[in-house]
């Protein structure tokens, strides 16, 4: 089993060719979670993923007749672009096959790294039987994207450099899908410092490893905002290193780790996917667990589709309350639209949308369903406009 000196030598590997990246405090998600929380933003490495330290790691140490013949790596994208990034900068052929549904920024990115792209398949499953397959054809070598010992020891290395920075740690808390970030820490941190604790953290929608480890059978689902950890199978080799090494695994759902990405985003001012906001999506659904203690969690990746970003923002919005769609009942006569929305100007909200509705109402002919989506302080500030509508005399209410 992978031991503390293989991350190390991959460690000196590394020097030089992937950022060290912070790992600091952030005192306002301390208040807001219970507990002290360390971020180390992996989101800023130069593919924004920690991916390119595992595939860095094994394309160093290729042999000669390896390199000749290029390699061949299957991912949803972050594995993908450290794969091809590392190959170009090391003047190899790489062919990389993603999942047709892969989020555009992700495909378009591992080409601009000189990769040749394959979309196949609709899971990750399809497609890495298509990357084996080409492997044997055109005689590639196959980089798993976690199910290999020198891509955990390349993984491996954001632990070693976490307890550096910050070494009186009590637990960390890391995304898991196939295993490999989770495999190289676990066993770092368990050599280092004993007495750490090492939580896991996964979808409620691909459970994967949580099931292997706990015996349960969840259902797997089809899609994540979290696809950088929507793995069906986890690895031989990290599911053994976590039934060992790792202390506990959690899910999340969709929701929790939506409103991590916001937080992240308002603030820490920092841009991450699905899988990167995984660790502050457990601290937040699961706080007794981490209550008082000093926390690690990796920022994992930052690569996130724009339109899906701003679907994110709008939803986290309406958690809060800042956005609101209220229904103003009204008689439909000249004028009233614009007491209305003189009344909310009054009370401080501004109006995004409004939306006259007057066939598929069960009101009077005579009157007039009003829809209006606000933008607001939050929940009070939308209580404070509603009654102000009502003062004035017009039937309110949220919907």
């Amino acid at each position: 089993m992978l031991q503390l000196a293989d991350i190390q030598a991959a460690a000196t590997r590394l020097q030089g060719q992937v950022l060290d990246t912070p790992c600091v405090e952030s005192r306002t998600l301390s208040q807001i979670a219970g507990c002290q929380v360390f971020l180390k933003f992996e989101n800023l490495q130069y593919t924004a993923s920690f991916k390119e330290r595992g595939a860095c790691n094994k394309l160093a140490q290729l042999s000669a007749d390896e390199r000749a013949r290029g390699v061949v790596a299957m991912s949803a994208g972050n594995h993908a672009q450290g794969v091809a990034y590392h190959a170009q900068r090391l003047g190899l052929r790489a062919v990389i096959v993603m999942p047709r549904f892969t989020p555009g920024v992700k495909v378009e990115r591992t080409r601009g790294f000189g990769a040749e792209v394959v979309l196949h398949g609709d899971a990750l499953d399809e497609a890495r039987a298509h990357a084996r397959a080409l492997a044997q054809q055109q005689g590639l070598v196959f980089v798993h994207p976690y199910d290999d010992e020198a891509i955990v020891a390349g993984q491996g290395t954001v632990a070693l450099e976490m307890l550096r920075e910050v070494p009186d740690l009590d637990t960390l808390v890391i995304a898991v899908g196939g295993g490999g970030l989770i495999g190289g820490m676990a066993t770092v941190a368990k050599a280092l410092k004993p007495g750490i604790r090492v939580v896991g953290v996964q979808t409620e929608r691909f459970p994967g490893m949580y099931n292997a480890i706990k015996g349960t059978h969840l259902p797997m689902g089809s899609s994540t905002i979290a696809e950088g950890i929507a793995v069906g199978s986890p690895g031989e080799i990290t599911q053994a290193i976590v039934r060992e090494r790792v202390d506990d695994l959690l899910l999340v759902d969709e929701g929790d780790i939506e409103q991590a990405i916001v937080m992240l985003l308002e603030i820490e001012k920092t841009l991450v996917e699905g899988a990167g906001a995984a660790g502050l999506a457990a601290l937040l659904k699961h706080p007794a667990q981490f209550a008082g203690q000093k926390v690690g969690l990796v920022l994992c990746g930052g690569n996130i589709d724009p339109l899906l970003l701003a679907s994110i923002i709008e939803r986290g919005m309406v958690r809060a309350g800042r956005l609101a769609r209220i229904q103003v009942n009204a008689r439909d006569v000249p004028g009233n639209l614009a007491r209305i929305t003189s009344v909310v100007a009054e009370a401080g909200a501004n109006i995004d949308e409004v939306h006259h509705q007057r066939a598929f109402t069960l009101l009077a002919a005579q009157n007039v369903a009003i829809e209006l989506v606000l933008q607001t302080r939050g929940r009070e500030h939308v209580q404070q406009v509603i009654e102000a509508l009502r003062a004035a005399g017009f039937d309110t209410q949220l919907m």
